[in-house]
């Protein structure tokens, strides 16, 4: 080869090298510099704190991302009725007819059973455990398993702590007293309640206090002293029994189309992440300072009369509970898949919980 021919390619290859190192960064540039413009639904009606706006809420989680990415990530939240159905945010996320949606997961067992591990477990893990199984253990994993074949992918976006049993129009003194009870109660609860005779209903919550004041359902659990009392539901019913055996935790989930989330570069997926984990820590604390004055202020001046099931019911649940979720795990491969990582986590988290926060509790 003469040394003209070979100056030429070198100064050709050097030229294609160095054209491949300034593409790549301009490629990234230009990623990084492409803004965003998403819609999320919520399940739950205009104005709700917690579940809609405040701290830790879906529409905070909405003001940290665009903060975080710099305006290159905007999105516009939607609460129930503003342009989907409370409940449909499943399918519309799905079909792509929105970028995001804040629920519940349990809120989809009828198009994914397993689904309700994510967002609750009667006389399950407390919150610690919960968000510990999903961060750490193969919760998040599997909850990603699960969706993914049905073009999904969700976070943790929130937690109530551990909610009440509910609303009663009646005294609740026996187990026979649930036999032919209408009741409002999402999620595995529900199923259980099932078994013991009462007619289950799933509600939105903001249909909730017209149905139980109408007499339409005898009970309803939503969430706990603040958020109840706001839907008034004292107003309605008085027997308010706190025992959190069906909700010891729950999840706020949030929902996105997994192939919107693919779009997305690597720095606002994080930034989506992180701002999901901070809403966690905000909508829990919330939660705890603000149910104490709640509960002070309705048994003192609304008239209710607040107090734990009685250990009978609440025995008999648990056993319901145990074959229930049993039964269910053994009918669906998913489920057990699910069921089987959570009890083995739980089984772990009990035994530390009964040497660090148990002792600590009975003090």
């Amino acid at each position: 080869m003469s040394m003209n021919r070979r100056k030429f390619l070198g100064a050709a290859l050097a030229s294609t090298t160095a054209g491949a190192t300034l593409a790549a960064p301009a490629l990234v540039r230009a990623q990084e510099s492409k803004s965003f413009n998403f819609k999320m639904t919520n399940a739950y009606p205009p104005g709700s704190p917690f579940y809609v706006q405040g701290p830790g809420s879906p529409t905070d989680f909405c003001n940290k991302v665009k903060a975080m990415s710099g305006g290159r990530l905007n999105i516009s939240h939607f609460a129930a009725g503003e342009l989907i159905p409370a409940l449909e945010g499943f399918n519309a996320v799905a079909q792509g007819t929105v970028e995001m949606n804040a629920a519940n997961a349990y809120f989809w067992a009828g198009n994914i059973p397993a689904a309700q591990f994510f967002t609750t477990v009667p006389f399950g893990m407390n919150t610690q455990g919960m968000m510990a199984w999903l961060y750490q253990g193969d919760g998040l994993k599997l909850w990603h398993e699960l969706y993914e074949p049905h073009g999904l992918i969700a976070f943790p976006m929130g937690n109530t702590g551990v909610q009440m049993t509910g609303w009663f129009r009646e005294p609740i003194e026996s187990v026979k007293d649930l036999d032919g009870l209408k009741m409002r109660i999402p999620g595995l609860a529900g199923k259980v309640y099932s078994e013991l005779g009462v007619s289950v209903r799933l509600l939105p919550g903001g249909e909730i206090f017209p149905a139980l004041e109408r007499g339409v359902i005898d009970a309803a659990e939503f969430v706990g002293p603040f958020q109840d009392r706001r839907l008034g539901l004292h107003n309605a019913a008085k027997y308010y029994y706190t025992t959190g055996w069906h909700e010891p935790t729950n999840v706020t989930e949030l929902l996105i189309n997994k192939e919107v989330w693919d779009s997305l570069p690597k720095d606002l997926q994080m930034m989506i992440q992180m701002a999901a984990q901070a809403s966690v820590l905000e909508s829990l604390s919330w939660s705890e300072a603000n149910n104490a004055d709640a509960l002070k202020d309705l048994v003192e001046n609304e008239g209710v009369i607040a107090q734990p099931l009685p250990e009978p019911i609440v025995s008999r649940l648990k056993e319901v509970t145990d074959d229930t979720l049993a039964s269910m795990a053994n009918a669906d491969p998913q489920m057990k898949k699910v069921y089987d990582s959570y009890m083995t986590f739980k089984k772990k988290h009990a035994s530390w919980a009964a040497l660090s926060e148990k002792p600590l509790l009975n003090l």
